[in-house]
């Protein structure tokens, strides 16, 4: 068996998605037989998560300076004196990905590196002055001494690739927890009263959420009663200078059927799922949302961008297309909340992530990379060969 060194920013729950992602894939990893190893920032939660990551235990380094940077001369320490035949990197634009290159300048083994949609055209606009200059310093150059790229799926593959002509890329999703025998257990969504649209997760400009706020203040506006027996619920955490902007927009709206609430994490969250009816996730922006996998775990139907890059969802009849801009998405809202198979979508939800999504699945899609990366051989099935 081989070493797996797995780097990232954070192994708390701030780190959003990565979270659940990162953490279920190491843990899916280290069941296959993996020595799995945890390098993350320290940061508030991270003590009272280390729980939910047993039977790994992350190693957790203090920044130096401020979170964001990525800075940790311990962490540094730690990855240089450390004997990995493989390291992984998820998350890009942070001082820790020197770390990443002088692991594979000093030892000349492989690392693989998720930007985890961090290339795609929105996120490089995102402060893309500051991304600029951490790209001429560090990044490029980790980038490109990278074995292997790791998308999610083939629109961030695209993205990768015309970020990076030449890098070779694995297209590998998120996965997310479900059992085999796992049915959808509700009740016909038309005939319930009142019936709940869930947002989960982060609270940030790219989600959408000013534009889903809009939009359901002018659905509201003369609905039928079938519409107007929706309640939308926002929950997640975010930067408190966008959460402050978040109620006050809500506030002007005047609407009762609209709540912000704080983050939800385990068996909360796993209880808000149960007590909503759909999902929503109006992006412009993702990887691959971890929160839309639990949706459809859930057996809950979707509403979602074609930005959120699953495209397997629309295929599976699991998922409503919804467009970024308001007054579009008014229409789709009005549309969507009203259809008699809403029910049906949420079954068929369940049961693509059951066959595309479980995590053993996407552990051995891993393997079988890290193994070609270190030994050579047939290269794996996942390695985009640059087509659609």
């Amino acid at each position: 068996m081989y070493s797996l060194g797995i780097i990232l920013g954070s192994s708390s729950h701030q780190a959003g998605g990565l979270f659940n992602s990162v953490r279920r894939s190491a843990q899916a990893l280290a069941d296959l037989g993996v020595d799995v190893t945890v390098y993350a920032l320290d940061d508030a939660p991270s003590a009272a998560d280390t729980e939910a990551w047993k039977p790994l235990e992350p190693q957790l380094f203090p920044a130096l300076g401020p979170q964001k940077l990525g800075m940790s001369p311990q962490m540094r320490a730690a990855i240089a004196n450390a004997n990995h035949d493989v390291l992984h990197q998820h998350g890009i634009w942070q001082y820790f990905s020197n770390y990443t290159s002088e692991f594979t300048r000093r030892t000349d083994r492989p690392s693989m590196i998720s930007p985890r949609g961090m290339l795609d055209s929105w996120a490089l606009g995102n402060s893309g002055f500051r991304k600029k200059i951490a790209g001429r310093l560090f990044e490029d150059q980790n980038l490109g001494a990278a074995r292997c790229l790791h998308a999610l799926n083939i629109s961030e593959a695209q993205a990768i690739s015309s970020h990076l002509k030449d890098a070779t890329i694995t297209v590998i999703p998120n996965g997310t927890d479900v059992s085999a025998d796992q049915q959808v257990n509700r009740p016909d969504i038309l005939e319930k009263r009142p019936k709940n649209l869930l947002f989960l997760g982060r609270l940030h400009p790219k989600k959408g959420l000013d534009e889903l706020i809009e939009a359901w203040a002018s659905l509201n506006q003369g609905t039928t009663d079938q519409v107007s027996d929706w309640h939308l619920t926002i929950a997640g955490w975010g930067d408190q200078e966008f959460v402050e902007h978040l109620h006050r927009s809500i506030a002007k709206t005047q609407l009762k059927n609209i709540t912000l609430r704080g983050a939800a994490f385990g068996d909360e969250k796993d209880a808000l799922f149960a007590a909503s009816d759909a999902f929503i996730l109006p992006s412009h922006s993702e990887g691959l949302p971890m929160a839309v996998l639990e949706a459809w775990g859930s057996g809950l139907p979707v509403l979602m961008t074609r930005h959120c890059n699953i495209p397997e969802g629309f295929t599976a009849q699991a998922a409503i297309e919804i467009p970024t801009d308001p007054t579009q998405m008014v229409a789709a809202l009005r549309l969507a909340l009203v259809r008699s198979d809403l029910r049906q979508l949420g079954v068929n939800g369940l049961q693509l992530v059951k066959t595309r999504f479980a995590w053993e699945k996407i552990a051995k899609e891993h393997d079988a990379v890290y193994r070609w990366m270190i030994s050579g051989g047939q290269m794996p099935q996942s390695i985009w060969s640059g087509g659609l």
